[in-house]
């Protein structure tokens, strides 16, 4: 089996192949309010590239579509997974989305990336550990 960065890196006692972790990936949930609007597509790609060099992620793909008459959401595909924005500039929100796995992947730096570039007044985070799962065998 050919593994790449996104074979989960699950505990295992049995897998001598892939190195043991205690979940897939790492996701974190951005809420930004009242911060700068992304008012076009070329802006939205830069940001997603830059958040994607950030997280020392590998860019696969990149889809942006603008919504008439506002908002904006564009997502990039990863090796390592996804990163996504979706803009509501009339409220003043934006909800970012960052999915990453494997060993070298640093979704905080991407996340950092954004709120540096976007200036948010007020901002949650959730971060999720994705697959986790339990070493029963010991």
């Amino acid at each position: 089996m050919q593994h790449t960065k996104r074979v989960p890196q699950w505990t295992n006692s049995i897998n001598t192949i892939v190195p043991k972790f205690a979940y897939a990936g790492t996701h974190m949930v951005a809420d930004f309010w009242n911060g700068k609007v992304i008012k076009n597509k070329k802006e939205l790609e830069t940001l997603l590239r830059g958040a994607a060099k950030a997280a020392n992620s590998n860019p696969l793909q990149l889809s942006i579509y603008k919504f008439k008459p506002r908002g904006i959401t564009g997502v990039i595909l990863l090796a390592e997974s996804h990163i996504a924005v979706h803009t509501w500039p009339e409220i003043g929100y934006i909800a970012i989305d960052i999915f990453t796995c494997g060993k070298k992947a640093r979704p905080q730096k991407a996340l950092k990336f954004f709120e540096d570039y976007l200036e948010p007044k007020k901002m949650d985070v959730k971060e999720i550990k994705r697959g986790v799962v339990e070493d029963n065998t010991t």
